[in-house]
């Protein structure tokens, strides 16, 4: 596009000299009689030749900006297209960087949702296993049994146990060195399903009404069968297997709960069954170290009486020891003595008088009778 306002630029020039010169032919035409003299076109020929000159140099200087401002707009477009293939290559690897970013988003979407779906299908499986009072119980059941599973050993808890007016309580916990504490896991849902349930104040106070008939009849099976007084603990638990169904009775049903208190029947949540399975646990440990506490106390009063013994012992040897030593030192004494008799015995001397033998004791001998 430059190129061509270039070449049109330049032919508008040459144009312009064009029509100046034939211009000034026909002016001077009609201005001189036809006869006009050699000098005068000669001088015209001279102007035209420089004008041609002029001409030639402006189409030059013309060629020459041309050309350098060709040069200066291909390296403009080539520095222009240099950051635009930069920007674009950024742009590329941050728009790859985002939909990278965008795809992992999208996959944990996705795996979030799968989540979602198969924790929908488990939740209405658990409602298919609570609308059904078998189903419910055994739910109940095998929810207490795993807490109490998981905190207690074997030896501190039995499950259908029989107590003695023959009753079989859902489980009973022994507490170390007391009667067993039992528990029950069937719990009476129908009636607080209704309640949450209801669309009015109608049937949501039916439903109430039902909750606290259906609940009190539980408590007070519940106080006949397995309260036994000598036999087993003077309160027991009636689990519910929700947090939330638990909240729920707090929450509406408070005066119900208080009523079961009084009736020595608590009612527990999951989280409060383990905390009583850990509080049981730490009776037993407490057990444990009483026990132990009192084997060590034994051993110790063994241990002083050996001590005691060995002490005994002890000085009995250092008597003999004793008797030893003085026996030495004594014995040394003799040994000593026996020593100086012997050194007498060879220094004696033997003369001869008249034929008799006089014994002269010798002169060490004799120094020896001085010192003593």
């Amino acid at each position: 596009m430059i190129e061509t306002l270039a070449v049109l630029t330049v032919a508008a020039v040459i144009a312009a000299l064009a029509a100046c010169a034939v211009l000034a032919v026909v002016l001077l035409r009609a201005r001189k009689p036809v006869d006009r003299s050699e000098a005068v076109m000669a001088d015209l020929a001279h102007q035209q030749s420089d004008a041609v000159a002029r001409l030639q140099g402006m189409i030059a200087s013309l060629q020459q900006g041309q050309s350098q401002l060709q040069k200066a707009v291909n390296e403009r477009l080539d520095s222009v297209s240099n950051r635009l293939g930069d920007s674009l290559q950024k742009t590329t690897q941050h728009t790859a960087d985002h939909l990278q970013k965008l795809h992992e988003r999208l996959a944990v979407i996705d795996g979030a949702q799968k989540n979602i779906s198969e924790l929908a299908t488990q939740v209405t499986s658990l409602q298919g296993v609570l609308a059904n009072k078998q189903e419910r119980g055994a739910f109940g059941q095998g929810r207490m049994e795993i807490i109490v599973r998981d905190g207690l050993p074997k030896s501190c808890y039995e499950f259908q146990f029989t107590l003695p007016n023959k009753m079989r309580p859902d489980c009973a916990l022994f507490l170390p060195g007391q009667r067993p504490l039992i528990i029950d896991a069937k719990f009476p849902l129908e009636a607080v399903s209704a309640y949450k349930d209801a669309k009015s104040d109608e049937e949501r106070r039916l439903a109430a009404a039902r909750v606290r008939a259906d609940i009190g009849k539980h408590v007070g099976d519940i106080a006949q069968k397995y309260l036994i007084p000598g036999e087993t603990q003077d309160i027991a638990l009636m689990f519910v297997p929700s947090e939330s169904l638990y909240a729920d009775l707090q929450e509406s049903f408070d005066d119900l709960v208080q009523k079961a208190f009084r009736a020595k029947v608590v009612i527990v949540s999951p989280s409060l069954l383990m905390v009583a399975v850990h509080l049981i646990q730490q009776m037993r440990k407490e057990e444990r170290m009483r026990e132990a506490a009192g084997q060590i106390q034994t051993e110790v009063s063994r241990l002083i009486d050996d001590v005691a013994r060995m002490h005994e012992r002890v000085l009995k040897l250092q008597g003999h020891f004793n008797q030893a030593n003085e026996d030495v030192r004594q014995i040394l004494i003799s040994a000593e003595k026996v020593e100086k008799r012997g050194a007498r015995i060879v220094d004696v001397e033997f003369e001869a008088d008249s034929g008799l033998a006089e014994i002269v004791p010798a002169p060490a001998t004799r120094q020896l009778q001085a010192g003593e």
